[in-house]
Order: structure tokens, then C-alpha cells, then sequence
């Protein structure tokens, strides 16, 4: 693998980026929510870009075990609460919503993607910049392709759900009680990896040649 992702200090840098995209990323859906009618997130406190507001301990764990096993850092914040009673087209709200999020950490991918060549135009001698950079484009980008597998709770199945037509909708949302093991039988056997480890070696590719 890269020295990117091998080094101890990269290591430190991951969780730190990591932490700031999964909250900004939870933030975006809470405030989707706002703009569209629901005060729930707001009136629980989770508009705020404070960590200690939004962490999961199975999403860091998550994190760290894909940092082991994949070298790829991936994992998930507590979701943010959403009450569709408040919205005036809950199907087409709910949509809006679930995509934020991704929606959030494309934003921060294309930004860190941004800030990354002005920075080596500008040759400006600042140690670790580049690293914080390139990790904030690959760690966003990996988050938005992960959080949109249709799979629950990730948001691709909340997108899929609002896009079924009503007669099919509940059976979806039953298949929601098998989400995770869904997850960690992808992990365990190895194919989220395959899945996502392209993106990894396709950015770092493009950012570091």
C-alpha cells in the first residue's frame, strides 16, 4: 500500500479528518432537515460540529477495523434524528435528506481536491499539509460511495426507499433489521473492500501524479 496510508503519523491524521467528515456529513443532514420543516435535530442539539455530539462507538470501531484489515478509513457517526411528520412531501424530503449527507462529503472531497493544487502551485512550505489534504479528499470520497451502498442504515437505502413505489416501501424498510450483519459479512469477507479499494488507489493516483 502507499506511504500515505502506512505511516503512524498519516495514521493520527485519518482519525482527526475522519472525525470532522462524519460530523459535517451527520451536521448536513440534521440542517436539510431544518431548511424542510423538521426542528429534531436542532432541538437535540446535533446542528453543532461538536464530535462528542455525534460519535458511535461501532462506527469508529468500524473505522479502526477497515484501517487494519483495508487500509481504508470508512465508519459512521450516531444518525442524526429526523421526524418526516414535519415534512410537506415526505417522500421527496426524505430524499433530500438522506442525500446530504454524501451530498456533504462530496463537497469536502472537491474542496480538499481544490486546496491540493493551489498548494503545489504555490510550493508552500507546509509540513503535513499535503497529507491532511489528500486524506480529506480520499476519506470523503470513500465515505460518500460507502454511506450510498444500498444497504440500512446507510443513506443509499433511505434514497432507495424513497424512490419505491409505496406498495414496496415497507418491505424495504424490514430488510433494515438486517443491515449491519449485512455490513460486517461484507467486511468479513473481504468484498466492501474490493469494492471501495479502487477509489483509494484512483485518488491517491491522480492526487499524487
Amino acid at each position: 500500500m502507499t506511504r500515505l496510508l502506512m505511516t503512524a503519523g498519516v495514521f493520527v491524521l485519518m482519525i482527526a479528518v475522519f472525525l470532522f467528515s462524519i460530523v459535517f456529513h451527520e451536521v448536513s443532514h440534521g440542517y436539510v432537515a431544518y431548511r424542510l420543516g423538521d426542528p429534531t435535530a436542532k432541538e437535540s442539539g446535533r446542528l453543532t460540529l461538536n464530535p462528542l455530539k455525534h460519535l458511535d462507538p461501532m462506527g469508529v470501531i468500524f473505522f479502526v477495523a477497515m484501517i487494519a484489515l483495508f487500509h481504508i478509513g470508512i465508519g459512521w457517526a450516531k444518525p442524526v434524528p429526523i421526524d418526516p411528520r414535519y415534512f410537506r412531501h415526505p417522500r421527496r424530503d426524505i430524499l433530500l435528506v438522506s442525500i446530504a449527507g454524501p451530498g456533504a462529503n462530496f463537497v469536502l472531497a472537491v474542496l480538499g481536491f481544490a486546496l491540493f493544487y493551489v498548494w503545489r502551485i504555490a510550493r508552500a512550505p507546509l509540513p503535513g499539509v499535503a497529507d491532511i489534504l489528500e486524506l480529506l479528499v480520499v476519506i470523503n470520497m470513500l465515505l460518500m460511495v460507502f454511506n450510498l451502498i444500498p444497504i440500512p442504515p446507510l443513506d443509499g437505502s433511505h434514497v432507495v426507499g424513497a424512490l419505491l413505489p409505496p406498495r414496496l416501501h415497507w418491505g424495504w424498510v424490514q430488510l433494515g433489521r438486517y443491515g449491519f450483519l449485512l455490513l460486517f459479512a461484507l467486511l468479513w469477507t473481504g468484498f466492501l473492500g474490493i469494492i471501495l479499494r479502487p477509489f483509494v488507489t484512483g485518488l491517491l493516483w491522480i492526487l499524487l501524479s
